[in-house]
């Protein structure tokens, strides 16, 4: 170790420094260890003995610089010394950003395979929205693996320490541990991480410790991939059983998901020991950025709000202050030192005649939303930031990109100053301050300079808090060697395992049919999987596979190939894939574009639809009615009912398990009476099923929603409302409820049960 070079404001006193990969820590007694890029020309201030980052260059302490200082002085210190451009750049976040970006040439104007550029080189679109945009806020999705995102955060942070103010970037993720992500809102998942339970899994555990204990191995494993804020959870009740987000929720039940955000907060949040800063904050917490405020999950008919065709949320069961209770009672008031979440972030959809005002805008411009209720009644003071791309054009009803709901007569920058005026801070999926400055002079010209002022300074102040608080200003690096050792390290992988396991629901188990003994001989039909098309259009081609590798189920069983020779079967199907909810097909035949959900695998036609429909508008649409009634959908993976038929006829009187990988309700009369034993999987890993059946692990999962006996109740129940629907019951005379589980003694009754069901 070596003595640093410092500018001396007081008694000056040695100090040492220790050489990192691409970067430096200063290492004091009595105060936190600096970490600074020489190459970024940041100079170290002694002052009474400690010190200090020279953070804007001056040569002398300033408070923002001053870790001694409680970090909303900080905050409210830098806050008022920013320009509005810098402000602008504060309130900006970045669009999807892979490590490496491999799809498009910007490394020096070349693909990176072309070019001299390494994996955790910044692009030229990072640097310039960096440098020009004053970006702070980057949303990280798949990374190559811990040790190149943790170089890459290195690369960021030595950029921007270079750049006015020296204000770290705050990175931050979608949710990135599930075991499959295929999704935009699970896009963040890549690299070596443990693997847990879909969060719709996590709700089927209904264990408020293991999530608190999820949220502190995620945040571990956050921090050292140079990740900060975690774009989670997703605390939406999930009432309306056809919505595709469901696999993000917590489940439907409001004390349930309420007793979870609470315990997912804390646990991300909340550093302790040697880690703890102040308030429970500190160098293991990230910020838990909780949403959708008010609440998510009562899309009219479960239509998905990323597109225009699910633009309105509705409420006939009159149950929108019951949205409200995971955010207020759980993710605002935990039981941690850090008191509230963080940030939020507001759904898509315009809540339909909710507003006192008559006005149904997006929940993004809505002032009733954000600043009366959320501000002024619940008394939120953290960051609130919009979903993504909610300031953008939009060119068809389905086509997802720009998702201005309410508001598509204003311009681009109108919508920002809309939602400025609502009480936003922060902008998703923006990265060009331009139409914030737009915003910035409409304030001026209707409140004057000093309100504009005012209210972009109280912006930076909230923004700033969050990486005040994580001790970025003194240290924002990590090491790449730690973040290999640290992320997905046994131990974790060890409790996510777990959890899978723990996920899994047991439906049926008819004459005991589980678990199976060692070596066995089972059946394991190919199944067929139909051409279909990804959120972003990513296409997957039609074929025909094992289900399950057949090479992992040998580990465990004799797999045969004719039915005859073997004692069991095993078929695995996912849950039905009843289309999105509107089809150009039928807008082209003159219809109004709108058609059924459907949760069953058979052909369904909706003779009891609601029409007209509650909610509807849209500019690009001659009419307000979204009503589907009587038109008919396919299911695109009908084959997987087949294939459940076939091998029951195959298996004669022999026992057929199904394992059905499921994100949300079910219709599952179709084939129940066909199957022994029924086990519901919500984003598990093969292995996990098969250790149940072998019975390695007991079933202890329960249901985190009900599973409809048909088509009719979906259709019947309100979207706003809990547990409102008719579940099915099997041929062993159980219903399939919420909380429905069995163990190998039957239907489980626990401390869990008594609480929840």
């Amino acid at each position: 170790m070596a003595s640093i070079a410092t500018a001396s404001l007081g008694v000056s006193q040695p100090f040492h420094e220790v050489e990192k990969e691409g970067y430096r820590l200063v290492e004091q007694a009595g105060g936190p260890t600096l970490g600074y890029c020489p190459a970024s020309g940041i100079k170290i201030l002694t002052v009474d003995g400690k010190a200090f980052k020279d953070l804007n260059g001056e040569g002398r302490l300033v408070p923002y610089e001053d870790w001694r200082l409680p970090a909303e002085q900080r905050a409210r210190d830098l806050a008022s010394r920013l320009s509005v451009d810098e402000i602008a750049g504060l309130m900006l976040y970045s669009l999807h950003q892979p490590v490496p970006q491999t799809t498009r040439p910007i490394y020096g104007g070349k693909m990176l395979s072309e070019s001299s550029a390494q994996a955790s080189d910044l692009t030229d679109e990072q640097k310039s929205f960096l440098r020009d945009d004053h970006v702070r806020a980057i949303l990280v999705t798949k990374v190559e693996s811990p040790a190149v995102a943790a170089r890459w955060s290195n690369n960021v942070q030595a950029f921007v320490e270079a750049l006015p103010h020296g204000i770290p970037a705050n990175n931050s993720s979608d949710p990135r541990n599930e075991t499959a992500t295929a999704d935009e809102f699970l896009a963040g998942a890549g690299g070596q991480i443990s693997l847990w339970p879909r969060p719709i899994g996590m709700a089927a555990i209904m264990d408020p410790a293991l999530i608190k204990r999820f949220g502190q191995i995620a945040s571990r494993e956050y921090r050292a991939l140079g990740i900060t804020t975690a774009l989670s959870p997703q605390v939406d009740l999930a009432t309306e059983p056809r919505w595709r987000r469901v696999l993000g929720c917590f489940g439907c039940d409001p004390q349930l998901v309420t007793d979870y955000a609470r315990a997912y907060c804390d646990g991300f949040q909340t550093s302790e020991g040697d880690a703890h800063i102040a308030g429970g904050w500190g160098y293991h917490s990230v910020n838990a950025m909780v949403k959708h405020w008010p609440g998510g999950g009562s899309e009219e008919a479960g239509r998905d709000s990323h597109y225009s065709f699910g633009k309105f949320a509705v409420y006939p069961g009159g149950q929108f202050a019951t949205r409200l209770r995971p955010f207020v009672d759980g993710a605002f008031r935990l039981d941690g030192p850090t008191h509230s979440a963080s940030a939020t972030m507001p759904f898509y959809t315009i809540p339909w005649d909710i507003a006192p005002n008559g006005e149904n805008v997006a929940m993004n411009y809505s002032h009733y939303i954000i600043t009366e209720l959320l501000r002024e009644r619940y008394g939120f003071d953290g960051v609130v930031c919009t979903d993504w791309v909610v300031t953008g054009d939009y060119t068809a009803v389905d086509r997802h990109w720009g998702k201005p709901w309410g508001v598509e007569h204003l311009t681009v920058a109108e919508r920002h100053y809309r939602a400025l005026l609502a009480g936003v801070d922060q902008f998703g999926g923006n990265q060009d301050k331009a139409p914030i400055l737009e915003a910035y002079q409409m304030w001026v010209r209707d409140y004057g300079e000093q309100s504009a002022r005012e209210r972009f300074e109280a912006s930076a102040r909230r923004l700033l808090l969050n990486s005040f608080r994580l001790g970025l200003f003194e240290n924002p690096y990590v090491d790449p060697a730690e973040a290999q050792r640290i992320v997905g390290n046994p131990e974790f992988m060890q409790a996510g395992y777990e959890a899978q396991l723990r996920s899994i629901v047991m439906a049926k188990n008819h004459g005991h049919c589980l678990p199976r003994q060692s070596r066995e001989r089972v059946y394991l039909p190919r199944r067929h999987y139909p051409a279909m098309t990804g959120f972003w259009g990513e296409k997957y081609d039609e074929h025909t596979d094992y289900p399950i590798r057949r090479a992992l189920v040998e580990q465990y069983f004799t797999v045969v190939d004719d039915p005859a020779q073997a004692d069991f079967a095993l078929v695995d199907i996912d849950e039905p894939s009843g289309g999105w909810g509107y089809s150009r097909a039928d807008l082209d035949a003159g219809g109004n574009g709108y058609v059924p959900i459907s949760l069953q695998y058979r052909p369904y036609t909706a003779t009891t639809a609601r029409h007209p429909s509650l909610a509807g508008g849209d500019p690009l649409e001659p009419s307000t009615d979204r009503s589907y009634r009587g038109k008919t959908v396919m299911t695109a993976n009908e084959c997987d009912l087949d294939l459940v038929i076939e091998t029951r006829r195959l298996m004669g009187n022999k026992p057929v398990i199904v394992t059905m990988n499921i994100t949300r309700p079910a219709v599952v009369a179709e084939f129940e009476p066909l199957a022994d034993a029924i086990l519901l999987c919500f984003g598990v890993q093969n292995k996990a099923k098969l250790d149940i059946i072998a019975g390695k692990f007991e079933p202890q999962g329960l249901l985190p929603f009900q599973m409809p006996a048909d088509m009719a109740t979906v259709e019947a129940q309100c979207e706003d409302v809990p547990r409102d629907m008719c579940p099915h019951t099997d041929c062993d005379g159980n219903a399939y409820d919420f909380a429905h589980g069995l163990n190998w003694n039957g239907v489980i009754d626990d401390a869990r049960t008594r609480r929840y069901k």
